[in-house]
């Protein structure tokens, strides 16, 4: 069983605050149990942290910092709930929305100043959905670097994260989370708390709960975290949890094809296009990469050609996947469209002719609107497939992260952040606004620690 009654024996260990995940929703909410006071334990199943974090570019969407004001960008949370709402079609639970969306800006400024994290705005291009240039990363644009900060944090301040710990069960008694079992290298061990937070994201690496909840992208390469098991989804089930929108993904329609490595979306934002191997275009791109997904597999070998040019590969050379694409040799380039067909082994008048045809001031006929320079020589092309980064449905929960029940109480001393806990991209994959997964990580992870700080602190 998930769910088992607490040991009789008792717990191996006891801690205040029990954080389950060492990905970026993990290790901030142990941060800010510490700030608040606290103090937590993280247990990591892998062999060091990482998570669907470190898989991204590390962008953080937030509105109204020093970051934006510097770059004389006027942006508000409201706008950006409004943003929010808007891709997902008002899917979303509008407390949740308002939320993250009025969380982000201090969290970013929270984790630059007080973590000294070097956050910089992307203010080069636009991502699809949002109406303001407010993405926030660290210099070299890559998850990984964001991860091994966090951790260096938590480590600076005597924060334990103990890796090679998959949590395999929680124990509860009376609606109460009593402590968790964790697979370690030595057997099953048991650990006490006052307070549990779930910061183990979805189930995308659950072949099974794929198919069942999101049939339509269960054949597509799985980009995500192969711990994404969705645990947080069985637990909550076995304690009468709510959940919600469990047909809710993020997919990505450019991941270059064999390499395994995805190409940033700047690629379609700055005005490149996707063929197919006929050498046409198949749908408007502006929709977004999530999108993208079902739009690429659904073409013939469920594949396609990303075409660009020169200009924007020196915009997207800022990010660290467009880097290691260019090194393994995926982007393919050459001085005229021509020569690019042969190189890709596309049709070439009907390559040509595609390219040729794009407008570059108003609409295409999938509806697509260029504005911006024609693509000019030297051209470049990837193969792309389809691909699922990571789920967006999980625990319905309040906006202080604690877990609801079916019957709209709440699981009192349980919370749950990021990807264990329901996004805010709507019901299915058109929702997913860039940079949902890590806004819900991080300001639902620093939410989730106070209120768990606060939690352990009440009176057995």
């Amino acid at each position: 069983m998930s769910v088992l009654a607490p040991p009789d024996a008792g717990f191996d260990l006891e801690v205040p605050v029990l954080i389950v995940g060492a990905g970026a929703a993990g290790m901030v909410a142990a941060l800010a149990v510490d700030e608040a006071g606290g103090s937590a334990l993280v247990v990591e199943a892998d062999t060091v942290p990482a998570g669907s974090t470190a898989l991204s570019a590390g962008l953080i969407p937030a509105a109204g910092t020093r970051h934006q004001a510097a770059a004389g960008i006027a942006d508000t949370p409201a706008i950006f709930a409004a943003d929010i709402q808007a891709k997902a079609a008002g899917e979303n639970p509008q407390d949740l929305v308002d939320t993250l969306a009025g969380g982000a800006g201090p969290t970013v400024e929270w984790l630059a100043e007080r973590f000294e994290m070097p956050f910089s705005l992307v203010h080069d291009f636009d991502y699809p959905g949002h109406s303001r240039r407010r993405m926030h990363g660290l210099p070299t644009r890559a998850g990984q670097d964001l991860v091994d900060r966090l951790r260096a944090a938590c480590e600076a301040r005597g924060i334990d994260i103990v890796c090679n710990r998959r949590a395999t069960g929680l124990f509860a008694d009376a609606g109460a989370i009593k402590g968790v079992a964790v697979a370690a290298p030595g057997g099953t061990e048991t650990l006490g708390c006052q307070a549990l937070v779930l910061a183990c994201n979805g189930f995308g690496g659950n072949a099974a709960m794929v198919a069942r909840h999101m049939p339509e992208i269960d054949s597509a390469l799985w980009f995500g975290h192969d711990g994404n098991r969705g645990d947080a989804v069985i637990w909550g089930a076995a304690l009468g949890a709510r959940t919600r929108h469990l047909a809710a993904y993020q997919g990505h329609g450019n991941v270059a094809t064999p390499h395994g490595i995805l190409l940033t979306w700047a690629v379609i934002t700055e005005g490149g296009v996707q063929v197919n191997s006929a050498g046409t275009r198949f749908w408007d791109e502006s929709q977004g990469f999530s999108e993208a997904a079902r739009a690429v597999l659904a073409q013939p070998g469920g594949v396609a050609w990303t075409v660009f040019d020169a200009r924007i590969a020196a915009i997207a050379r800022q990010f660290h996947d467009f880097q290691a694409a260019e090194a393994a040799g995926a982007i393919r380039t050459a001085p005229t469209l021509a020569a690019l067909a042969a190189a890709c082994d596309l049709p070439r008048e009907r390559f040509v002719a595609t390219i040729a045809d794009l407008p570059t001031d108003g609409a295409d006929t999938f509806g697509r609107v260029f504005a911006g320079p024609r693509l000019a020589p030297p051209f470049a092309a990837v193969k792309v497939t389809g691909a699922l980064f990571h789920t967006q449905g999980g625990l319905d929960v309040f906006p202080d992260a604690r877990v609801k029940t079916e019957r709209g109480g709440a699981i009192g001393n349980l919370f749950a952040a990021g990807g264990a806990a329901v996004g805010v991209s709507g019901r299915g994959d058109r929702g997913y606004l860039s940079g949902n997964g890590l806004l819900s990580a991080v300001v639902l992870g620093r939410i989730a620690g106070r209120s768990a700080a606060v939690e352990a602190r009440k009176p057995a």
